[in-house]
């Protein structure tokens, strides 16, 4: 699935983070995805990707929400795995969530309930497509690992603004 067939991929980003943040590196988080977004926008990147989970994805949608007040022409585009993605969330974060939901400027589903296999599935379509991949990035594990490791595959330019070491052609 490859959403960005007008946009050019050097003008799209996609995020991707593990759901699990301490809340103590939330605003240390924060101020490294404002000064990503930023330089990001003035290379030119005008349409972000993120994938709608907790943590790290609501983290930068958020982000990109609050640079759009600065830069108009800066899109949000929620790629989900499933309609009923907040399934078991709670009040709180399924809140943030519609609040997301209801800034972007596009919203896709790749599937229609979860799977595993659809969340792969949401995984690959935030990458396909863009030039660059802005990671939390802490373990190689997980849909995270998974993602990035895509993302290195598909040639993207990879930005970890986690702890963990990019992986590079020869270990993915």
């Amino acid at each position: 699935m490859n959403l960005c067939r007008i946009t050019p991929p050097e003008q799209t980003c996609c995020f991707t983070g593990h759901r699990r943040i301490q809340p103590s590196q939330v605003e240390e988080i924060n101020k490294r995805l404002n000064i990503v977004i930023d330089s990001l926008y003035k290379e030119g990147v005008r349409h972000f990707r993120c994938g709608g989970a907790l943590g790290f994805d609501s983290l930068a949608a958020l982000a990109v929400i609050r640079s759009k007040r600065e830069h108009s022409d800066i899109r949000l585009i929620l790629i989900l795995p499933c309609i009923d993605q907040t399934h078991g969330w709670s009040r709180v974060d399924e809140r943030i969530y519609e609040r997301i939901r209801e800034s972007a400027d596009e919203v896709v589903y790749t599937a229609t309930e979860y799977s595993r296999q659809n969340m792969l599935l949401r995984d690959r379509a935030l990458v396909d497509g863009c030039g660059i991949c802005v990671a939390y990035m802490n373990s190689a594990s997980g849909g995270t690992g998974y993602t990035v490791r895509y993302a290195v595959r598909s040639g993207l330019r990879v930005l970890n603004l986690g702890k963990c070491a990019i992986p590079t052609f020869a270990t993915v």
